[in-house]
C-alpha cells in the first residue's frame, strides 16, 4: 500500500468517526483504514498511555484491548493513536456505567434475531459483549495458534484477524464476532472523541485534529466557512483550552 493510500485512508476513517452519529456508527469499512505499523511520521513522536490501572477488565482482557485499539486507531503522522488518547481508560470506566450494564435498557426476553432496523435484540448487555467477545477472539486465536492469544501475534496478523471479525468470518461459539467486533469499534471510536472527563481524548489532540472546536461558547461566525481551517483551539466541557 501507497503512502498516499494509506494517508487516504486514515483521512476516510476519521471523517468517517466526525459524521456517523456516535453510538449508532457501523463497523463496515473501518478495519480497512488500519495501517502498517511503520506508517506513521517519524518526525510525529507516538504519545505513550498514562498509568491508568483498569478496575474493571481483567489482565487478559487488558491485554487483548491494548493490542486491538491500537490496531483500530493507530498513531500516525495525521494525528494520535487511541492508545496514547486514553481510549483504553475510557472504555475500562465506560463499562462500570448503567449504560454499559444495559440498567436503562430493556434487556429481558424474547430474544429474537431480527432485522438490523429493529436494533439489537440479544441478551447480553454493552459491557458482556465486550467481555464474551474478548474470551472468544483469545479463545479462537489459542485454538489456531497453541500457546498464545491475540495480543501475542504480530500486528499484521492481528489485523487480518479484526477484519475476518469485521465480516462476520469468525466463528466464535458464545458470541457472534462480528457483533462483537461492530460493539468494539463504536466504543473506540467514542472514547477517541468523547470529552477528556471520560477519560479519553487526552489534550483534546483528536478535537484538534479534525479542527473541532469542542465547547466554546459561539463560533457561528465559523459555521458556514469551508474554505478556511477554524483558527482557535478547542475547549472542553471544563473549561480548559488545548
Amino acid at each position: 500500500m501507497s503512502d498516499d493510500t494509506q494517508s487516504r485512508s486514515r483521512r476516510s476513517l476519521i471523517k468517517s468517526m466526525v459524521f456517523i452519529p456516535m453510538g449508532v456508527a457501523g463497523a463496515a469499512g473501518a478495519v480497512r483504514a488500519l495501517q502498517p505499523a511503520h506508517a506513521a511520521d517519524a518526525n510525529a513522536p507516538e504519545g505513550k498511555p498514562n498509568d491508568y490501572i483498569p478496575s474493571f477488565f481483567n489482565a487478559n482482557e487488558w491485554k487483548f484491548l491494548g493490542a486491538a485499539v491500537d490496531r483500530l486507531i493507530p498513531h500516525d503522522e495525521h494525528g494520535p493513536g487511541a492508545i496514547e488518547s486514553g481510549v483504553l481508560e475510557f472504555l475500562d470506566r465506560h463499562m462500570q456505567t448503567p449504560y454499559a450494564a444495559g440498567d436503562i435498557w430493556y434487556m429481558q426476553g424474547p430474544y429474537l434475531k431480527a432485522a438490523p432496523e429493529f436494533g439489537y435484540q440479544g441478551k447480553l448487555a454493552l459491557r458482556d459483549i465486550i467481555r464474551v467477545g474478548i474470551r472468544a477472539f483469545d479463545g479462537y486465536v489459542s485454538s489456531q495458534n497453541p500457546g498464545k492469544v491475540f495480543g501475542d501475534l504480530d500486528k499484521k496478523a492481528q489485523e487480518d484477524l479484526l477484519k475476518a471479525a469485521e465480516k462476520g468470518e469468525l466463528k466464535f461459539e458464545d458470541i457472534s464476532s462480528k457483533l462483537f467486533f461492530s460493539n468494539l469499534l463504536t466504543e473506540v471510536r467514542n472514547g477517541y472523541f468523547a470529552d477528556p472527563k471520560h477519560g479519553g481524548n487526552k489534550n483534546m489532540g483528536a478535537w484538534k485534529m479534525i479542527g473541532y472546536p469542542g465547547m466554546r461558547a459561539d463560533y457561528l461566525d465559523w459555521v458556514e466557512v469551508r474554505d478556511k481551517p477554524y483558527p482557535i483551539g478547542p475547549v472542553d466541557l471544563s473549561g480548559r483550552r488545548a
